[in-house]
């Protein structure tokens, strides 16, 4: 059996990722890139308490797009400003922590 070593719980029972989801500061922003494409881009997370490749994964699929990680920042295709805080939301993270510029 696995054990977490920053909270000592079980890897099934372990808190430590969704207490990090609660205190993080994201800012959501929109920006126009190469070709006049736009990007969503989401910072504010960070990368060393939340897995930051299952998160954009998550987020990808259910915007069916593309997007990557880089700079501790998840770039997505498209503009989905009005759809990312709730998605956020669904996957843990605290609304009032969300800003969407």
């Amino acid at each position: 059996m696995n054990v977490c070593e920053r909270c000592g719980l079980p890897q099934e029972l372990c808190v430590c990722e969704s207490i990090a989801k609660e205190t993080q500061k994201i800012t959501v922003s929109v920006e126009r890139k190469k070709f006049r494409r736009e990007y969503t881009i989401i910072s504010g997370i960070d990368d060393k308490e939340i897995d930051m490749d299952q998160l954009a994964k998550k987020l990808k699929n259910k915007f069916a797009c593309g997007g990557t990680v880089k700079n501790s920042k998840i770039e997505l295709q498209g503009n989905h400003s009005k759809r990312i805080k709730g998605e956020l939301v669904g996957l843990g993270f605290a609304a009032e922590t969300i800003i969407v510029k």
